[in-house]
Parts: structure tokens; C-alpha cells; sequence
């Protein structure tokens, strides 16, 4: 019996998930969790595809603990879960492939060169996908690592998507708008074509909603413009990170508030967003609980941003004949979903209350002209897919 891996390696958490496969190399979920809080109490959780308790464990004095001690304790617990298989490979999050890895492939030490030359694109994810990768080679160097990219979904959107409106010379160096959350959207393309054939063949804006956030524009299930551009910063306001913003407010933050590059690096990526407008939190469950004016101006900013993003993307599909919300608000936050919903009334969009706030499948009305679908995204498993792919393709040459 065999197995593969997908690692989802973030500043504070990573989360994992086991597969199993069968003769046809299909994968099943055997294990999945996550270890959270690290750099302050990390803390470790795995359970089954079914969702019980497989093991569980605090590091409540574990603030000096680095990703590469955690996922040696992980690969241990795993070695004697996945007792009797070999794990043939293991799939990493990636999130900025830049404009040279338009698909997964395998890590040598001459990609992980050019991934590290990417991470001042992506600072708060790309450092610690590759830290990850790292100690994978450290505690098993044999094992085949592959990398799977967050920018890969957007790489053939059209090319005008990709313009800022810069110098062409700075273009050719790779300042240009990339897109993120492909992982995410590539699954949701997959299930809403299993769902709902003719939808995934038409106009879709998908709604990546969570810590980090974005929309993607869709047509016949090909990324046509996104809502981040040439860093994950961009586009929707997230939970500490402040999306879109007048350059000229960086600007000022530099030549007249006397701020470094690094303090405003800082400002805009981990002090802004959900946490910035409301001073209390940059967790959307929190924030709906305290409910303080910052905190409603905050939830009610959120959405006014996503509609509003939403409404240019419409323009470029040139019509919309579906909407699905996915990722930790899109899929649990009722309240959100007819926020940004109501906003799009205009279209055509309805939604039946009912069905929304019990979170269902389909939480658009009868009458809505637009189909509005709440899918759970899987990233995990769109890893372990490309993992098996790119494997067999080595294999197979």
C-alpha cells in the first residue's frame, strides 16, 4: 500500500493531510489536521476523514519550537499512522511560482534556488513553504518532494490581466499581477463541474473568503482576472492584511510619517484589515460576537469591499450566472454571504434565508437569476492529486 502527503506550511500554523492509495492511485483521506499557534503554545490536532480524534497534543511552554521540530514530531505520529505503507511522495503549498512554474513539479535544490528568489513577493507564505520543504529534506532526503503552486490557476488568464499599468521594462522583470488562492479555485472548478455542469461552464465568481481573501472571475472553469495582483496583499481587505490601497498612501507613510520599508511591510500585511478597522480582532467570528461600532464598521467594510470588487469582475465576465463561497467565511458566515449578496441585488441575486443560514449547498432562491453555491474548499486534497500526478509522470518518462 502506498501513501502521499500534502503540507500546507503557513507562519503560524501548517496544516497536513494523509492519503491513502488504492490500485488506480486514487487518494483517500486517512488523516488530517493541523498544528496551530506556533511561536506562542503550539498546538496539534488529527483526526480522521470522518472527523474523530486521532490524537491530540499541547506544547503549552513551546514557544521556541521551530517548523522542523514540529514536523519531525509529525512525521514520526505519521510513520507509525501510515504503518505498512510507503509514502511515496509529499506535496507542498506553494504559494508564488512567479512567472517560470505554471505547474507542479518536483524540487531540486536548482528550484528551491528560484522559489527563495520569490519571497519577497509573498513574505508572510513563501518563507515557510520552503522552510518546510527544508526539513522534509532534512529528516528524509530521498523522499520526492512536489511543489504545487497558488499562481499556477492564473497563469493562462489573458494576458491583459496581467498588465499593471507600469513601464513595459519592469513588466519583463516580473512586476505584473499573478493571482493567488489557485489551489483553492482549481478544487472548486473540479466539484462544481461534478455538482453543476452547466454552471461550471458559465460565468462564476468565485469567493476565496477567509484570513487571507480574494475573488476569482471564471469562465468555462479558466481564470479570467482575480482580485490579488502582484502579491497576496492585494485586491479584498483580509484579516490583518488591508488588500487595495492608494500607492500613494505608502508614500506617505515613507517621506512624511518617517516610516522604514520593513515598518510599513509590517503595517500593511500584519496590523491592517479586520484587525486594523476594528482594533479588536481580525477574526471575523470574534468580531460578529463583540459587535462595538469598530467591530460592525469592520464586518460592514469587508463586505462592501468584496461586493465592490465583485462588481468589476461582473463587468469583465460581462454578465454572472453563478456565485460560489468557499474557505473559512465563505463557508460558515450566513451573515457575510447575504451581506455581499444583498449588494448584488440588482443582478438578479436572491437568496433564500433559510437555506443560508443552515450553511446548504445551494442558498440562492427559486427565482434568483444568479445560482449561488456554498462549496468547501479542499486544498489539501488538489495537493495530493498533483502530487500523484507529477509523481507518475517521473515514473512514467
Amino acid at each position: 500500500m502506498r501513501a502521499v502527503v500534502a503540507l500546507n506550511s503557513g507562519s503560524s500554523s501548517i496544516k497536513f493531510a494523509l492519503f491513502t492509495l488504492d490500485e488506480k492511485d486514487r487518494p483517500e483521506l486517512s488523516a488530517g489536521g493541523k498544528i496551530e499557534k506556533i511561536g506562542i503554545a503550539p498546538r496539534l490536532s488529527i483526526r480522521t476523514a470522518k472527523g474523530e480524534t486521532l490524537h491530540e497534543r499541547d506544547w503549552e511552554q513551546g514557544a521556541a519550537l521551530s517548523h522542523a521540530e514540529l514536523l519531525e514530531y509529525l512525521f514520526f505520529w505519521a510513520g507509525e499512522h501510515l504503518q505498512g505503507h510507503q509514502v511515496i511522495g509529499i506535496g507542498h503549498r506553494v504559494v508564488h511560482g512567479g512567472t517560470e512554474f505554471a505547474a507542479p513539479c518536483l524540487v531540486d535544490d536548482a528550484v528551491l534556488a528560484e522559489l527563495e528568489a520569490l519571497c519577497p513577493l509573498a513574505p508572510l507564505h513563501q518563507p515557510h513553504n520552503l522552510a518546510a520543504i527544508r526539513a522534509v529534506s532534512a529528516l528524509q532526503p530521498d523522499l520526492l518532494q512536489v511543489a504545487c503552486f497558488d499562481t499556477a490557476f492564473h497563469h493562462d488568464k489573458p494576458e491583459i490581466a496581467s498588465r499593471l499599468a507600469l513601464p513595459r521594462e519592469l513588466h519583463k522583470r516580473g512586476i505584473r499581477r499573478y493571482g493567488f488562492h489557485g489551489l483553492s479555485y482549481e478544487y472548486i472548478v473540479r466539484k462544481l463541474t461534478e455538482l453543476d455542469p452547466a454552471l461550471a461552464q458559465g460565468r462564476v465568481i468565485a469567493a476565496h473568503l477567509g484570513n487571507g481573501a480574494s475573488l476569482c472571475a471564471m469562465q468555462a472553469g479558466k481564470s479570467i482576472d482575480t482580485t490579488m495582483g502582484f502579491t497576496a496583499l492585494d485586491g479584498l481587505m483580509m484579516g490583518t492584511r488591508c488588500g487595495a490601497l492608494d500607492p500613494g498612501v505608502v508614500l506617505h507613510l515613507q517621506t512624511q510619517l518617517g516610516m522604514s520599508a520593513a515598518e510599513v511591510e509590517d503595517l500593511l500585511y500584519k496590523k491592517s484589515g479586520l484587525l486594523g478597522v476594528s482594533g479588536i480582532s481580525s477574526d471575523m467570528r470574534a468580531l460578529s460576537q463583540a459587535r462595538p461600532p469598530e467591530a460592525d464598521q469592520a464586518i460592514a467594510l469587508f463586505a462592501r469591499r468584496a461586493a465592490r470588487e465583485a462588481g468589476a469582475l461582473i463587468t469583465l465576465l460581462e454578465g454572472l450566472d453563478g456565485i460560489v463561497f468557499t474557505a473559512g467565511i465563505g463557508e460558515n458566515d450566513a451573515d457575510m454571504r447575504s451581506r455581499i449578496c444583498r449588494k448584488l441585488a440588482w443582478l438578479g441575486v436572491e437568496i433564500d434565508d433559510s437555506a443560508n443560514s443552515m450553511n446548504a449547498d445551494v442558498i440562492s432562491s427559486s427565482q434568483s437569476r444568479v445560482k449561488v453555491r456554498v462549496i468547501p474548499t479542499n486544498e489539501e486534497r488538489m495537493i495530493a492529486l498533483h502530487t500523484i500526478s507529477t509523481i507518475r509522470g517521473k515514473r512514467d518518462a
